[in-house]
């Protein structure tokens, strides 16, 4: 899979870890950056991720910080982005199955690195059921 990949300064050292994890299991990897753990605005690092993926560029995203939140923040406000926060198995399971998310968000700060590769593995692996909930993703989409 195509993944495009961008994290702040507080999502930095997950970011390098989760992308050598990705790249181990045979993933094409971009990194949008940052390239340190140096303070630094995240926008400019998540939008990047949010447009590559909204364009088709790359099939998933996944965007980190230390909460995650203003990371899904920014990503949603491209058009043609799902991006989902992920603090749990469950949530990320029921992003990609119910909500069909394109893009993860993750908080460094919100778990371990462990949780946070079993989060990501599994949010990879888990279809989007369709259902009752295409029609309406397409909607949103083409607002």
């Amino acid at each position: 899979m195509k993944i495009a990949i961008g994290s702040d300064h507080a999502g930095f050292n997950y970011k390098e870890q989760i992308k050598k994890w990705l790249i181990e299991k045979g993933h094409q990897v971009r990194d949008f950056g940052a390239d340190s753990d140096k303070s630094c605005d995240y926008p400019d690092f998540i939008r990047p991720v949010a447009k590559a993926v909204a364009a088709g560029t790359y099939e998933r995203g996944i965007v980190l910080g230390g909460s995650g939140n203003g990371e899904a923040i920014t990503a949603n406000r491209v058009k043609g982005v799902r991006c989902a926060i992920a603090w749990d198995l469950r949530s990320a399971r029921l992003s990609r199955a119910h909500n069909d998310a394109n893009v993860l968000s993750l908080g460094e700060r919100m778990m371990a690195i462990s949780e946070a590769l079993e989060i990501v593995e599994l949010w990879l692996n888990t279809p989007f059921d369709g259902g009752r909930h295409l029609a309406r993703i397409q909607k949103i989409d083409a607002e």
